[in-house]
């Protein structure tokens, strides 16, 4: 690093981030973040995917947006336009698919087109960091609803919906990840879907699905899209490569009708997103990804019970959760005189990263007692060694678990 030679202080912006940190490396632990299993990367066949299409298409990079227009490439969007029918029940055209850089653009992009300072999103009571803070950073009140085993709880969001109405703020539109709820791994029900359509048909509001996990239901069953449901054009739909092939790809996906999307389109002013990326996928995708996906899941389910088995000989009954049917997280409880933020600060000083549950949720206080472990990117050693650490800390920490004198390390 070069010293530096001025002092920019004064020139930033009031609401300007707080530096970063350079970055050292991840922990011996890693348990937060949405990366994915490693050894799940077909490395020679997405080498022979990136050699056949580049070797075909490699002039076309000379161009913006590769000869396909604005929306993305063309190829990636039909494989993803039969991939949605076949799999979540959608019937949308290859012009009702904009490709992103990740669901992060996506959602950014929605945000963009719909959302002002003061303006107000309904959303679960426990949801994605990511967007709990885009929305407070744009100045966006966020009403929250309880959910339970099967997704949003539809009598709470009705009583909402019906404040919201009475008091004249009605909301902008439903933020909702129903397929593989981040953090939870809950799965909205058929029937709580269809009582969704029919509460924001009545109360006028559109619906933001988020279902960038719902490649990762290990039953091969998952209910329709709330978009494949709607008759009314009201559901804005992103999805993601991020959680079924890797993260590292920044490749998402917006889909809506035509009136929204060529809205965010005009918005998505980058020049495209990544080329060589979409041209990869789309070589790939179509003869692989499905047998990808099937093997990615029995690999996630395999660590998912190495991480239960490390759990239950840890902290035993200390814990409380529901095993997930799909995912990469785990929603865990911890007994009340357990603080997860400050848990999380003296884990972290003994290279075990963990996410507080207040992180996820804009109502949990501070010193809530959830904590969302990702088990995906580590391995059987990690998760047995990271988990038996965990619980030292947090005995060390907070008198739980409990050792009896033959268990103290």
């Amino acid at each position: 690093m070069t010293a530096a030679t001025f002092d920019f202080a004064a020139q930033l912006r009031a609401d300007a981030p707080p530096p970063a940190a350079l970055w050292s490396g991840f922990p011996k632990y890693n348990f937060v973040g949405g990366h994915n299993a490693p050894e799940s990367i077909e490395t020679m066949t997405l080498v022979d995917a990136a050699r056949t299409a580049l070797g075909r298409e490699a002039p076309t990079l000379a161009m913006y947006n590769v000869l396909s227009g604005p929306q993305g490439y063309l190829p990636l969007r039909e494989f993803l336009a039969a991939k949605l029918n076949r799999q979540a029940g959608i019937e949308c055209s290859t012009d009702e698919i904009l490709i992103t850089s990740g669901s992060l653009q996506a959602i950014e992009l929605v945000n963009k087109t719909l959302l002002a300072p003061g303006d107000v999103v309904v959303a679960e009571q426990t949801n994605y960091g990511g967007c709990i803070s885009r929305w407070a950073k744009a100045g966006v009140e966020v009403v929250t609803v309880p959910l339970d085993q099967d997704g949003m709880r539809m009598d709470a969001l009705e009583e909402t919906l019906e404040r919201l109405k009475n008091a004249g703020t009605p909301p902008k539109y439903i933020y909702t990840i129903p397929t593989v709820h981040n953090p939870t791994a809950t799965i909205m029900s058929l029937e709580r879907r269809h009582r969704f359509l029919e509460l924001a048909e009545k109360y006028g509001v559109p619906i933001f699905e988020d279902e960038c996990y719902s490649d990762l239901v290990w039953s091969g069953e998952r209910p329709p899209a709330l978009f494949a449901l709607d008759t009314t054009g009201r559901v804005i739909f992103c999805g993601s490569f991020s959680k079924s092939i890797g993260p590292a790809l920044r490749v998402g996906y917006l889909v809506a009708r035509w009136p929204f999307l060529s809205r965010a389109v005009a918005a998505k002013n980058d020049a495209g997103s990544g080329a060589i990326e979409q041209m990869v996928l789309a070589e790939y995708c179509p003869d692989h990804f499905d047998a990808h996906v099937e093997k990615l899941n029995g690999l996630l389910q395999t660590k998912l019970d190495i991480l239960i088995e490390a759990l239950n000989e840890n902290f035993g009954t200390t814990v409380e959760f529901t095993r997930p049917p799909g995912g990469i997280f785990l929603w865990l409880r911890l007994p009340d005189d357990v603080d997860t933020t400050k848990l999380t600060e003296t884990a972290a000083a003994a290279g075990i990263a963990i996410n507080p549950g207040a992180e996820w949720s804009k109502d949990y206080p501070a010193g809530d007692r959830h904590i969302r472990v990702c088990y995906a990117s580590a391995t059987e050693k990690e998760l047995r060694e990271g988990i038996a650490a965990l619980a030292d800390v947090c005995h060390d920490t907070f008198g739980v678990p409990t050792r009896s004198a033959n268990q103290q390390r």
